[in-house]
């Protein structure tokens, strides 16, 4: 990279953006965080629920300051959080941050972190390389030069987090939940699907255990279950 060449903007999905990519996407590729968790552990006032009744949406906490949830935690020794790393359009960067800042308006910020992947049984740092594309290959693009992406964290002092809750309460939460962009399960399940199709090492076992128990309270209702 020159000196004048600007860095590429490159943001990393692990919730909604799994399944619901930003717009002026050029360049994608799964990858996974290391030393975080990804949790249904922040209010969701605005999307998969009300001001009146929030539901929960997934939010990356940094492993240390999760560790104060270990004995109420399912699931303490997870530390990795699969997602998918997108390069920006730089034409489009600046409609692109405030369609993001917009979108994950309720408690999040900003961070920078570096994204590993599994090539050739070999763990690296990846990104997308927009300096790679051509017209036929679109989607995906990997460079093991160590960089780092920006992505949208809900901190444990923003007004939003709830922390850890018992997985049976937190699965009723997400089953009863309904906002302005749909039914909370909804959201946990296209996450859920999103995520089992990323990697064949793509494995949460936070999310999927939730998954279940929400489709169980599914089946108890009579509502057919997705697959």
């Amino acid at each position: 990279m020159s000196p004048t060449t600007v860095p590429p903007f490159v943001v990393f999905g692990y919730g909604s953006l799994i399944f619901k990519p930003p717009p002026n996407v050029v360049a994608q590729v799964p990858g996974f965080l290391k030393g975080y968790v990804r949790r249904f552990a922040q209010k969701s006032h605005d999307h998969r629920g009300t001001p009146e009744n929030p539901g929960r949406v997934v939010t990356l906490v940094h492993k240390e300051d999760w560790d104060i949830f270990s004995t109420s935690d399912p699931f303490p020794d997870e530390d990795i959080v699969w997602g998918v790393a997108y390069t920006i359009d730089p034409e489009f960067e600046a409609d692109v941050r405030a369609y993001l800042d917009y979108r994950e308006k309720d408690g999040y910020t900003m961070e920078s972190m570096p994204i590993y992947g599994v090539e050739d049984g070999v763990e690296k740092v990846i990104i997308p390389n927009v300096r790679s594309l051509r017209i036929d290959s679109f989607f995906q693009y990997r460079l093991s030069s160590c960089r780092h992406t920006h992505c949208y964290v809900g901190r444990r002092d923003n007004p939003s987090f709830i922390g850890s809750e018992p997985l049976p309460d937190l699965a009723h939460r997400i089953w009863i939940s309904v906002g302005p962009s749909g039914p909370n399960k909804e959201y946990l399940y296209n996450l859920a699907n999103a995520v089992r199709e990323l990697s064949p090492e793509s494995y949460d076992k936070h999310l999927f255990a939730l998954e279940e128990l929400v489709k169980a309270l599914d089946g108890k209702s009579g509502i057919s279950v997705p697959v």
